[in-house]
């Protein structure tokens, strides 16, 4: 937010890139949704033998759970 209210050239470029960003990863979302439909599709189209493979794909297109994180930010002694 600071980055479009500021007029600096860095702050310019800063904003920018930034909306880059926001537009590559709504494209990753929307490939992601159409490569699922497109699976769906293969799966409707052939029958059990390729199940294996579907199920592969399936689990790599899914995003993996990452280990929990620490908060960010200010936490007073002993808590957690």
């Amino acid at each position: 937010m600071l980055s479009s209210v500021l007029r600096s050239e860095r702050a310019i470029q800063v904003n920018i890139a930034i909306m880059r960003t926001f537009v590559q990863l709504r494209q990753m979302l929307a490939s992601n949704a159409v490569l699922t439909r497109k699976l769906t599709a293969l799966e409707k189209k052939y029958d059990a033998r390729f199940k294996i493979v579907f199920d592969a794909i399936r689990e790599l297109m899914t995003p993996s759970a990452s280990k929990k994180k620490r908060p960010i930010g200010f936490t007073a002694w002993g808590e957690k």
